[in-house]
């Protein structure tokens, strides 16, 4: 999952949501320095992406990229479907997406500190430039997979381009965002349902 997706399964605590946000630049076991509330959230991004890798639509999502770009699948599959997400906001989200990411920065700017510098400079473009809100354009995203393609990768790859993999079968990529949400949502409530109860998640 990408950043939209991980902090809509988050819910409405902060934590949670900055946990979901920010835990791709968290590494090793955990608290990993971080207060025990935003370890939590991390901890429940682990668990959701654990989640999406062994679900049947995420899995076919996969394989409907083309073997050019199959080694880069699951990058391609988590930002589709935040596209999807922020394009259909109405049918999954509570009220206007815009109301939503202004809260969800305001949260950002009081937690980010906890993090690496990594992690902080991406929050700042994030919220410089509504990175969430300007996902429900499939041409943003475009834009961002070849960003991470020059950037943030490492090494030569062919992710640039990617957005043609979702141009050239967005049914398939929606049906299986249909079927994957519902269930990720289940499965991220009962989670934190378990947590909160005290019921051990290791």
């Amino acid at each position: 999952m990408n950043f939209l997706a991980h902090a809509l399964l988050a819910g409405d605590a902060d934590t949670d949501q900055i946990g979901g946000l920010m835990g791709d630049f968290v590494k090793g076991p955990l608290p990993a320095g971080l207060p025990p509330a935003l370890a939590s959230g991390v901890a429940l991004h682990r668990a959701i992406d654990s989640f999406a890798e062994q679900h049947d639509a995420f899995i076919a999502s996969r394989a409907r990229i083309s073997p050019l770009r199959r080694r880069l699948s699951g990058v391609l599959v988590d930002m589709f479907y935040d596209h999807l997400l922020a394009r259909d906001w109405t049918l999954y989200g509570s009220g206007p997406l815009d109301e939503y990411t202004c809260q969800l920065y305001a949260a950002l700017q009081n937690h980010v500190g906890h993090f690496s510098p990594k992690a902080r400079e991406v929050a700042d473009k994030m919220r410089t430039n509504d990175w969430l809100g300007s996902y429900r354009e499939s041409a943003m995203i475009g834009h961002a997979i070849d960003r991470m393609a020059n950037y943030r990768l490492r090494r030569p790859n062919p992710l640039g381009g990617g957005i043609e993999e979702f141009l050239a079968n967005e049914h398939g990529f929606e049906a299986d965002f249909r079927a994957f949400l519902p269930d990720a949502i289940a499965f991220a409530a009962r989670w934190r349902s378990a947590r909160d109860a005290g019921i051990s998640r290791s």
